[in-house]
């Protein structure tokens, strides 16, 4: 899972990106990893995997893992180039989601772009810029759908209609997501890799004073946007987030405690989007290793199998799974077996958020 962070410049962006990078290093013991100097990886927070490694002692603990892309600020004609514009903007066309930040709070040591703080004309200024640069996109598909089409071949009537459809919707200052989308359209959609197409979570960043009482109006401002896009939300501290990045976790609990938060906003973050790209993780244990592995909701289990190798999809012969609950209840696998709780099931089982599975397969 790849996310972009947006935002324009002085949002928190940065500094929340620098929490990122410190959580990777510290938390669920997977090293950070920089591939680009804006590029973070860090592990999915996931307790059942800590349970997994109490009852199994692996030699290898591998968490998923989700990866960060932080874009430098864009700025009011970043589509037309403003501030690099164009190279961010095909940076963000590469994640599969897309992390808003908003400035959610009042600082006269930090200067705002635009002099104050104001979600909604923020999120505007980012939204016409991604519309924009979408606009563009559609405009030269459409120009090369008429050429094709002027031959006289009639098989991309319905590739034209697709896209004027969303060059109307996008030059009413929509977002490409507001459409709703058959299977075949989003078929024609797959190689397209419009912005503005991609599912949204806001991060609305709000001062550390207001963390104990965050529904403060720029937030819930942030709210209402939100539920017109049909995006999800996450309220988070920037600043309180890179100082839980610089502590050991016992003392990063501690002070989660003394801020009456249950987790950090970080996880919060990660979870939500999950949810957004409608993922789950499925498990694997034993004494070689615990692992989470990503897959899609829906996704069967052969095509589950082939997360972890191209052979096990294609030799399936089934997956043996029981719910991590039953298998904790029980205290083993071999005593969860025993109490008929390890199903067998074949090609055509959907798997489930927390299935422990052990795949089948002959080649």
């Amino acid at each position: 899972m790849k996310l972009g962070i947006v935002g324009l410049p002085n949002v928190g962006k940065s500094t929340l990106f620098n929490a990122i990078t410190k959580a990777g290093a510290e938390s669920a013991n997977y090293p950070f990893c920089t591939i680009e100097p804006n590029v973070g990886i860090v592990a999915v927070p996931d307790s059942r995997l800590d349970e997994l490694a109490k009852m199994y002692n692996p030699e290898k603990y591998t968490p998923a893992v989700v990866e960060f892309v932080d874009i430098a600020g864009l700025v009011k004609g970043a589509s037309k180039g403003e501030g690099l514009g164009n190279k961010f903007l095909s940076n963000i066309r590469e994640c599969d989601a897309i992390v808003h930040v908003v400035r959610c709070f009042d600082d006269p040591d930090v200067v705002h772009v635009d002099g104050n703080a104001d979600p909604e004309r923020d999120i505007g200024v980012i939204d016409i810029e991604l519309i924009l640069s979408d606009l563009e996109i559609v405009e030269k598909r459409l120009e090369r759908i008429r050429k094709m089409m002027k031959g006289g071949d009639k098989s991309y009537q319905a590739e034209l209609n697709l896209f004027e459809k969303i060059y109307e919707c996008l030059s009413e200052e929509k977002p490409a997501r507001s459409l709703e989308y058959d299977e075949d359209e989003q078929l024609l959609l797959r190689d397209c890799q419009l912005i503005s197409l991609k599912p949204v979570l806001f991060c609305a960043n709000i001062a550390e004073d207001d963390i104990k009482n965050p529904d403060i109006p720029y937030v819930q401002k942030v709210r209402q946007i939100a539920s017109s896009q049909d995006a999800e939300v996450v309220v988070i501290s920037a600043k309180i987030e890179d100082e839980l990045g610089q502590l050991d976790p016992e003392d990063r609990e501690m002070f989660l405690e003394d801020l009456g938060l249950d987790c950090a906003g970080l996880d919060k973050m990660i979870q939500a989007s999950y949810k957004l790209l409608g993922l789950i993780s499925y498990l694997t244990a034993g004494p070689q290793e615990v692992r989470a592995w990503t897959i899609r909701k829906g996704t069967k289990a052969p095509q589950a199998a082939g997360k972890i190798h191209s052979d096990f999809e294609r030799g399936f012969i089934r997956a043996e799974v029981v719910s991590f609950d039953d298998l904790m209840n029980c205290g083993s696998y071999n005593a969860a077996k025993e109490k008929g709780l390890v199903r067998s099931e074949g090609k055509e089982y959907v798997m489930k958020d927390g299935d422990v599975v052990l795949f089948r397969f002959n080649v």
